[in-house]
């Protein structure tokens, strides 16, 4: 299977590896089996095997313009990345009752409620911005696909995730959230600590050092 047919499958394996395991029963069970700590940690890494294979597809699918190449779009990357980056393990970093990706082990303290003061989603923010920013840098059909879908399963899923989570809470809910927001443009309280930043540094790093080998293309302008 090459071409579309790759890109297809690979993106319906994408949704469908997303959606199947949010299904509460079949999620409730996950968590049983594996732990709270087990499901997030296969979830992500399943999640993360699956999201480069459909790069890759998207990256082998037939050339249709969409989007003009425009040279300074190809700036726009290297630029937001290493949000995308920090904002990523500032989630991880710590405990998130409201959405998936906390891997903290000091309980969350609605006080302090960390990088959620910004976002309750920063996985999910940091996924937004990774497709809005390579949509612009590849604006070709099969990435216009790919990476506006991915843009919207975001956004999408920070609504999704409050309401069901808000239902689930309770009174709870406005105890919990109310220092906190969707998706804002407040600053942290308190800030991650310099581990967190000494790691995204190091993850963009990486990141830009296997883009060629590993999409086959490069990163830089």
């Amino acid at each position: 299977m090459t071409g579309w047919g790759l890109f297809l499958a690979a993106l319906a394996t994408f949704l469908l590896s997303h959606m199947i395991p949010a299904r509460p029963a079949l999620r409730g069970w996950l968590i049983g089996v594996l732990g709270q700590r087990g499901y997030f940690a296969t979830y992500s890494l399943i999640s993360l095997a699956v999201l480069g294979w459909l790069v890759v597809a998207a990256a082998n699918a037939p050339y249709v313009e969409v989007i003009p190449p425009l040279p300074i779009f190809r700036w726009v990357p290297l630029l937001i990345m290493p949000v995308v980056c920090w904002l990523a393990i500032a989630g991880l970093s710590i405990q998130n009752p409201f959405s998936f990706g906390g891997l903290g082990r000091t309980s969350f303290d609605p006080e302090q409620p960390g990088v959620l003061r910004t976002t309750r989603h920063p996985v999910l923010a940091a996924l937004m911005l990774w497709s809005l920013a390579h949509l612009l840098a590849n604006g070709s059909l099969s990435h216009v696909i790919l990476f506006g879908l991915f843009a919207g399963f975001a956004g999408m899923g920070m609504v999704l995730i409050d309401r069901r989570t808000a239902r689930n809470m309770g009174s709870e809910w406005h105890r919990l959230s109310r220092n906190t927001a969707r998706l804002s443009l407040q600053a942290p309280s308190p800030w991650p600590r310099l581990w967190v930043w000494l790691t995204a540094i190091a993850g963009y790093a990486v990141l830009v050092h296997l883009h060629t080998p590993l999409i086959g293309l490069s990163p830089l302008p």
